[in-house]
């Protein structure tokens, strides 16, 4: 899809406002984060990978203007991703993990992108690799804990199996993937938001359930109720979640 919603705060609760179209075209199972918004009115994401007609994953990556709907080609991925983990760290770059690339195999790799200078003009981030993960998968879940590491949740690995495992990206000059508690249940294509200290996890392919990771505790607690959809309703369970 080509058009982009905001929910936004109002007096009378949230509701979603339809935004511009994307100059770039219709587009899958991208990733969207957030970046400095200083440049535009209603802010700026970058637009990461996709999946194209055939279900490869494609490498392009844009900087999209919300108020406009333009979107600046900036240099791609070092590789093709759909259906990936992605979020934006606490200096400001973005880690993408696995996924699958332009032949559908899936993926391990990992990169990261970095932002312009400070002050720079017309300058586009730019890419590095980050050691792999432990183990391929796509249709996972991305976000960033308190203390700044990146971990990435779920999905499916090579042998069509949903995976609850979840690993996660330590902090310091040698960087390398650590693995936390695994999740109560496998899950793929499914939401997650980081907050106050915690990881939550809702839905995914055939799921209602939601659980938490805290941690201070280093464990996962399953939430005392599941989401309120009828059993026959199974779009409504397949939920990719939007990094911020």
């Amino acid at each position: 899809l080509s058009r982009v919603w905001r929910c936004c705060q109002r007096e009378n609760g949230a509701a979603f406002m339809a935004l511009p179209l994307l100059s770039c075209g219709e587009i899958s199972d991208a990733a969207a984060v957030t970046v400095e918004e200083s440049g535009s009115v209603a802010g700026q994401v970058l637009l990461l990978g996709g999946c194209t007609d055939d279900q490869g994953g494609m490498s392009t990556v844009h900087l999209v203007d919300l108020a406009t709907g333009v979107c600046t080609p900036q240099p791609n991925l070092l590789h093709a991703r759909g259906m990936f983990a992605a979020a934006r760290m606490p200096d400001g770059c973005l880690v993408c993990a696995a996924g699958i690339d332009d032949n559908c195999e899936k993926l391990s790799s990992a990169e990261i992108l970095e932002p312009p200078a400070q002050g720079a003009t017309d300058a586009a981030w730019t890419q590095r690799e980050l050691p792999a993960l432990s183990v391929e998968r796509y249709g996972c879940s991305g976000c960033v804990l308190s203390d700044g590491r990146f971990v990435v949740l779920g999905g499916m690995n090579n042998s069509s199996q949903m995976l609850s495992s979840c690993e996660t990206l330590a902090v310091g000059h040698s960087k390398h993937w650590e693995h936390l508690p695994p999740m109560h249940d496998a899950r793929i294509d499914f939401a997650c938001a980081a907050v106050a200290g915690c990881i939550i996890v809702v839905g995914g392919y055939g799921l209602k359930s939601a659980e938490v990771f805290d941690e201070v505790l280093d464990r996962w607690l399953r939430l005392p109720r599941d989401l309120l959809f009828d059993d026959d309703d199974d779009k409504l369970c397949n939920m990719r979640s939007v990094p911020l």
